[in-house]
């Protein structure tokens, strides 16, 4: 199977994912991220860094969680829109090789499950 089939559904996700690597030079973009970012450059954005598309203080937090390495989960609303963002670092063969955002869009209430052990 070829690795564009393979990750296929990267690209048919119902939310935009963005990829960068360590300095965060964009490498990804899927389906959704570009039309999200079509009025900054969408696909042409690949390649460009992404502390370029974020004024401060998101510039130095972005900086500061790469550096560290830290996950960061939050919910944006944008009107009636409510999204939940999860930037985390990614690895490749236990080597840390930049950030993915994933953006997904929330409806409705979002229930908080508890399980028991």
């Amino acid at each position: 199977m070829a690795a564009t089939e393979r990750n296929g559904w990267v690209e048919e996700y119902p939310g935009a994912i963005t990829v960068c690597d360590r300095t965060g030079i964009i490498l990804e973009l899927n389906k959704v991220a570009a039309k999200s970012f079509h009025a900054i450059g969408g696909r042409k954005l690949i390649g460009s860094n992404l502390m370029d598309c974020h004024p401060e203080p998101a510039r130095s937090k972005l900086k500061r969680m790469m550096r560290n390495r830290q996950t960061n989960v939050y919910i944006v609303k944008k009107g009636r829109t409510r999204k939940i963002i999860l930037q985390t670092p990614w690895y490749k063969k236990n080597r840390y090789s930049g950030f993915v955002e994933i953006s997904l869009p929330i409806t409705g209430k979002i229930p908080s499950i508890v399980r028991n052990p």
